[in-house]
């Protein structure tokens, strides 16, 4: 590994220009165990979509570009694979459904690499992916180990996991187990959005992918165009007595069962707010999506778009009484 100085604004979804002191990219799995002799502060980066950067980072930014996929074992009814952590996520549920491997089709299309997707809990239409991983391995970085979680042990949640909490900042993902399946595909039209754009009674998985690439481009700004990380907060799970007092004043209310109370979409609470559009410094709340926060001029700083988002928390928790979780990771910290 090289240690160079380097702009990464190519290197996080919102564009944002910072210049680092300290970069290296890590291409050879053989680097991670390396990591623990650099005797460094290292900041972690995998495709760079889930984080807002109000600040250059001071740490020595670590680049994870691992590549491979390989089958480890499979019948005729599943099959395991192991993944590298720099792989794009994207092109991996694009690279199962050509070989017909189900299980990831409803996650088509969300920006990241294969190394954060656990970290995150990542979902989407219906589908979380600790729902097809089988565990997780990893290197401590302070000793240099090799770890392997196994799906329980890495305490998903909703967006959420161990390597969000005990384990940030101790350990790095190299790569994911997954299972999935190769016949009899369990094919989840939840979310009636997909129902909706579909033109068949029997999908596959090739149409559910389609289906849900075609609602996400229509939905969702290309971040290679503008700046922007997805959705920016949670969907947040209220209790029961609160939403049938919310529902009583808005009847028009969406909402899904979840296993605390119940989850209203943030978009929508965004939306009813009168945010949809809401421009301050160089960042805007999407037009179209008001779920997605924009380096609308490309010329954004972090702290614009960090205000907006607190901005928009203010607001609906006025209108509404809730409080909206950050979805997207903030660096560093302290300005939370």
């Amino acid at each position: 590994m090289k240690i160079i100085r380097k702009n990464i604004k190519e290197l996080n979804t919102f564009g944002i220009e910072l210049e680092v002191n300290e970069f290296a990219t890590l291409k050879d799995e053989s680097d991670f165990s390396n990591l623990s002799k650099l005797n460094k502060e290292l900041l972690l980066l995998g495709g760079g979509s889930n984080i807002l950067f109000t600040e250059a980072p001071k740490e020595c930014v670590i680049h994870i570009d691992t590549k491979g996929k390989h089958v480890i074992k499979e019948d005729e009814n599943n099959v395991v694979l192991e993944v590298a952590a720099g792989e794009n996520w994207h092109d991996y549920v694009l690279w199962c459904i050509e070989h017909n491997y189900g299980g990831l089709e409803n996650l088509s299309l969300i920006p990241g690499n294969v190394g954060t997707a656990p970290i995150q809990n990542i979902g989407a239409y219906g589908v979380e992916v600790k729902d097809r991983i089988l565990s997780v391995r990893l290197y401590d970085l302070e000793t240099g180990e090799k770890i392997e979680l196994n799906n329980q042990s890495c305490k998903f949640g909703y967006r959420n996991s161990i390597f969000k909490n005990e384990l940030k900042g101790k350990v790095i993902i190299s790569s994911v187990i997954f299972k999935l399946t190769k016949r009899n595909h369990q094919i989840n039209t939840s979310y009636g959005v997909i129902k909706n754009r579909l033109h068949t009674d029997n999908p596959n998985i090739k149409d559910i992918s389609n289906a849900v690439i075609s609602i996400r481009k229509e939905k969702l700004p290309d971040p290679q165009v503008t700046g922007n990380a997805g959705s920016f907060f949670k969907n947040p799970v209220i209790k029961e007595s609160h939403y049938k007092m919310l529902q009583e004043l808005h009847p028009e209310m969406p909402s899904y069962p979840a296993e605390n109370g119940v989850k209203v979409p943030a978009g929508w609470l965004i939306d009813q707010s009168g945010l949809k559009g809401h421009d301050l410094g160089g960042a805007s709340v999407h037009k179209k999506q008001a779920l997605v926060l924009i380096n609308k001029t490309g010329r954004a700083t972090g702290k614009d778009i960090l205000d907006l988002a607190k901005y928009v928390q203010k607001t609906v928790l006025r209108n509404y009484q809730i409080e909206l979780e950050m979805e997207v990771n903030i660096y560093p910290q302290s300005f939370l």
